[in-house]
């Protein structure tokens, strides 16, 4: 939506990069409307017991019981540290799904979100909404240049999630997400906190928010929200917090790690900023 590890990240980490690199893989374990299930989508598990049940075989369930919340769009300078704050409070960890421009201009925040241990997803540079029928030249600039703008802030941290803008995901989106390490990640309860046009910005959003999620969240969920520009989503979340850890597991998504080729070390291994078309 437009403005839409299992262990605490403790500090930078120096990864070696030669013949090959040490990239995220998904564990087994484990805005915007709901993306339309369309095109060539596998259901049920792929490698090592990952959903694959998404769009174009995206990931769309945590593989478990266990429960995962992720936020889009962030960093924002105001709302994301809010909703840290609450997280901290409620010890719960998440996922959340960085633009790369805005962790460029926000690197304390992603270094926080690192320090207090929720994992990080890249969300492409700017939320292009046609990303995904882009070539794969292009897909593949915007998608390195987000990560490595990420991992400024937070040297050697895991980005192994891709998260399609809008959640427009397609094949050749999706395939180039892999090729780079990370896996591509949808969703099977959206909050629908981008409703504000529908909704307002007030208590009717909230309880909306609520509602949604109290509702559709089962074993296994991963619930799409946002921090970009929504400070209703932390009120709502003030809410949701405490019932959601009385029935569930909450969880960040868990990061791993593989040896891939040489070429993609070479490009990770590449540090200068490297702006995507319109960036």
């Amino acid at each position: 939506m437009f403005l839409r590890r299992p262990s605490i990240y403790a500090g930078p980490v120096v990864a070696t990069l030669a013949a090959a690199v040490l990239v995220p893989q998904v564990g087994s374990a484990a805005t915007t409307p709901p993306p339309a299930r369309t095109g060539a989508a596998s259901v049920g598990s792929g490698a090592a017991g990952v959903d694959t049940s998404g769009p174009y075989g995206s990931m769309r369930r945590t593989g478990s019981a266990a429960v995962a919340l992720t936020f889009d769009d962030g960093p924002d300078p105001k709302v994301t540290p809010q909703l840290l704050d609450l997280l901290k409070q409620q010890r719960v960890k998440a996922t959340f799904c960085l633009t790369g421009w805005r962790a460029r201009d926000h690197p304390a925040i992603v270094r926080r979100i690192a320090a207090e241990g929720h994992t990080l997803c890249n969300h492409s540079w700017q939320h292009l909404e046609d990303l995904g029928k882009r070539d794969v030249a292009t897909i593949r600039k915007d998608l390195e240049a987000t990560t490595r703008s990420i991992q400024r802030a937070v040297p050697g941290v895991p980005v192994q999630y891709f998260r399609a803008p809008y959640g427009n995901f397609t094949a050749r989106l999706n395939a180039t997400a892999r090729e780079s390490g990370m896996t591509p990640l949808s969703w099977n309860v959206d909050d629908q906190s981008w409703m504000s046009k529908e909704y307002g910005k007030g208590s009717a959003m909230v309880q909306h928010i609520v509602g949604v999620v109290q509702k559709n969240t089962r074993q296994g969920s991963i619930v799409l929200g946002h921090d970009m520009a929504k400070p209703w989503t932390v009120t709502a979340y003030r809410t949701l917090l405490p019932w959601l850890r009385q029935r569930f597991q909450l969880i960040p998504l868990p990061v791993h790690t593989i040896r891939v080729p040489s070429a993609l070390a070479e490009r990770l291994r590449a540090r200068k900023p490297v702006r995507p078309a319109n960036g």
